[in-house]
């Protein structure tokens, strides 16, 4: 549900120079920016105390990088924290799903349109998740309100459509930038995963946005969110060979981890366990997990330093990847609020590690690193799950300041990104909206192409008879030129199919029968709420130059007539605005 302007109405005079003027949106991308820097370090310092009070933590202290936590903290917490989440989804269910948009969907459908109010709900409660210990992370939160703010912000200036989107866009920029200490990487997570594409006209408001977004979070925050890694070896091409097929072992675990979220899902389902208890029976499984491993528990920062963490025994560092896996999947399966983003590096890091010493082992000679395939692996992994090659490679750059790891990340991330797409087709964000029955695979904008329907594009003018009616008079009714198709009906007056006209006339015997006799596209209609894309479609299937529209298939009342040629044409119409529009063309 868009935001109401009347919330907070901007003067006329001001939203004019803003929207006329190149700088307008690129003033809202750099308030954006920083907003969402003052989100990132806000939400981070809230979640803190949470774990201090929940957990009897020192200040400071990150609960993942806890060496152990007292089993009834570590059971009570997560349970009673997802209970209270449940039922607090009780009550805001009458608000409906139209208000859960995030930053993806409102790009890919709405035209940048986001609730503020919805936003700031999700990311309470991915920190209340977060803060109760479930293995989720915050940036989907971060991006969440930040987006949000961008919306919002776009909306009480009344910006064009792709203006709003570009906000939306800087805001999640900014929110990544401010939580991984990595400008680029929040730029280009905006490019890939949120706008859904690069352009010159879009590369100043987002840079501005990311860099504000990071300066201000890191003023901000007392103890850095970014990832910490040790010092990292010389980097070679037997490297960069190797790393190509740690990117298919990544490809294979993100996709199972996906899977195993939705699988997750069903079986609570099909076991019919009220909703409100599935966060509760989900956080008792992590909380016992966390007796075991302390680091399954929360985002991961704390477990993300590579220095304590690589140098556990092998058998310790296998146990918190298969727990954490398993965690985060339980998490977010039983309805917890948060992302995959920070799990998937830390389990990237963990199965980065572990892949070194199997090669390790298998030739010994070659002395691998286990810091520089913990950052490949890193990548590989969050590019399966997340998506967005090039924002992981930038992640990998920006927390190294090595080229050739870079590069040895780039290549992992495209071959898993290439391998995922292949046997599954989705990142983590476009799954869910898979099995919510969306099929939009990225943020690209398709929105319009809904928005444009066959009710908008039909002529309202057409021509009926009964379907009754001999040919004879047909003819005499409509003679050659006169138009090309003709809308049959039934004595109900409900659509029976098309007559053309020229075969009517070219007919030389049989003239006593009736029109039903040669009727086309009997079964085959439009509906008004049909969309551009899907009409063209129908053209196709039916080889029709015209079909009828009409108000459903139940009832089957014509209400206009619409050409392939017509839709076409408008089609192409529309691709070409929106192009020069995102292109910034005039």
């Amino acid at each position: 549900m868009a935001v109401r302007a009347a919330l907070f109405e901007v003067p006329r005079r001001l939203r004019a120079v803003v929207r006329s003027h190149e700088l307008g949106p690129v003033a809202l991308a750099a308030v954006t920016g920083a907003l969402a820097g003052l989100v990132v370090a806000g939400m981070a310092m809230v979640v803190a105390l949470l774990h201090e009070v929940f957990f009897g933590l020192e200040p400071g202290a990150r609960l993942s990088a806890s060496t152990a936590i007292p089993p009834l903290r570590a059971l009570l917490v997560p349970t009673l924290g997802g209970l209270l989440l449940g039922l607090a989804g009780l009550l805001l269910a009458r608000w409906g799903p139209d208000r859960f948009v995030d930053p993806i969907e409102a790009n890919a459908l709405r035209g940048g349109r986001m609730s503020f109010r919805g936003s700031v709900i999700i990311s309470l409660q991915t920190m209340w998740s977060s803060g109760v210990g479930a293995s989720v992370g915050l940036e989907a939160g971060y991006t969440q309100l930040a987006s949000g703010i961008g919306s919002w912000l776009g909306q009480v200036f009344h910006l064009r459509r792709n203006d709003l989107r570009l906000l939306v866009g800087c805001g999640a920029a900014a929110a990544i930038a401010g939580a991984f200490g990595a400008p680029f990487a929040g730029a280009f997570y905006a490019f890939e995963l949120i706008i859904g594409g690069y352009t010159a006209a879009s590369l100043v408001p987002v840079g501005i946005a990311a860099l504000n977004g990071y300066l201000v979070a890191r003023s901000l925050t007392p103890s850095p969110l970014g990832i910490y890694a040790d010092a990292m070896g010389t980097v070679t091409g037997r490297d960069l060979a190797i790393a190509s097929g740690l990117g298919v072992c990544a490809a294979l675990v993100g996709v199972g981890m996906m899977r195993g979220v939705a699988a997750c899902e069903m079986l609570l389902e099909r076991a019919r366990i009220w909703p409100p208890l599935r966060p509760a029976i989900g956080g008792l499984v992590v909380g016992a997990m966390a007796i075991v491993t302390p680091q399954v528990m929360s985002s991961g920062h704390g477990a993300l330093s590579l220095t304590g963490m690589m140098d556990r025994p092998l058998a310790a560092i296998g146990i918190v990847f298969a727990l954490k896996a398993a965690a985060s999947i339980i998490s977010l399966g039983t309805g917890f609020r948060g992302g995959l983003f920070f799990a998937s590096l830390l389990l990237g890091a963990l199965g980065g590690r572990l892949f070194a010493a199997a090669v390790g082992g298998l030739w010994p000679g070659l002395m691998l690193d286990v810091n520089v395939y913990a950052i490949i692996g890193m990548g590989a992994l969050s590019a399966s799950i997340i998506g967005g090659p090039l924002t992981m490679t930038f992640i990998a750059l920006e927390t190294t300041g090595d080229f050739w790891l870079a590069t040895a990340v780039l290549i992992a991330v495209i071959i898993s990104t290439q391998i995922t797409r292949q046997i599954f087709g989705y990142s983590f964000a476009t799954w869910r909206f898979h099995l919510r029955g969306e099929t939009i695979r990225s943020a690209a904008d398709v929105g319009w192409i809904r928005d444009l329907t066959v009710g908008r594009m039909m002529r309202p003018d057409f021509h009926t008879v009964p379907r009754d009616t001999t040919i004879g008079a047909f003819r005499s009714r409509f003679p050659l030129g006169s138009t090309g198709q003709v809308i049959a009906t039934d004595a109900d007056g409900r659509y029976a199919g098309m007559v053309i006209v020229p075969e009517a006339h070219g007919l030389e015997q049989g003239l006593e029968k009736p029109v039903d006799s040669i009727l086309h596209h009997k079964d085959t209609m439009l509906l008004s709420s049909t969309n551009v894309r899907e009409a063209a479609a129908a053209f196709e299937r039916a080889e029709a130059d015209s079909l009828a529209v009409v108000d459903s298939a139940a009832t089957r009342r014509v209400s206009g007539l619409l050409s392939e040629a017509h839709t076409l044409r408008r089609y192409a119409e529309e691709s070409e605005r929106h192009r020069r529009d995102l292109l910034g063309e005039p």
